[in-house]
């Protein structure tokens, strides 16, 4: 069958923020176009982050696809490691806070910055 492999940021069981590829089935549709099962989601909202955006270590408050639409946008995590999505690329957004933890920005989430010339525009689909 075909697939897609998606990225996730997530938080690990030590509480970090930490990316994987997730396995997304392609079991609908037709051959010459093939789909993924339809999945519930609770809205959608668009951003524009100007030039020379860039946020603190935060966590993801309710997991949510985001979707890059315009401009290149970076996701860093506290192990120092980056990744760039670029318009066309999404991701899973799921590193909640762990149950019953307080946030710490020496542990918890990441961060996110505007990339290039032009304004990073987003869309998050809330899952």
């Amino acid at each position: 069958m075909p697939f897609l492999l998606l990225a996730e940021l997530y938080t690990d069981t030590d509480g970090r923020a930490k990316f994987r590829d997730i396995k997304t089935d392609l079991s609908e549709g037709s051959p010459a176009a093939r789909l993924s099962p339809l999945a519930q989601s609770s809205g959608h909202q668009f951003r524009m982050s100007p030039v020379g955006f860039k946020s603190n270590f935060h966590c993801t408050t309710t997991p949510q696809w985001l979707i890059v639409l315009q401009g290149a946008m970076e996701i860093g995590l506290q192990d120092g490691s980056s990744r760039i999505f670029k318009a066309g690329q999404s991701f899973y957004s799921n590193d909640t806070l762990p149950p019953g933890a307080e946030f710490d920005a020496q542990l918890h989430g990441h961060w996110s910055r505007q990339v290039g010339d032009e304004p990073l525009v987003t869309m998050f689909v809330r899952a």
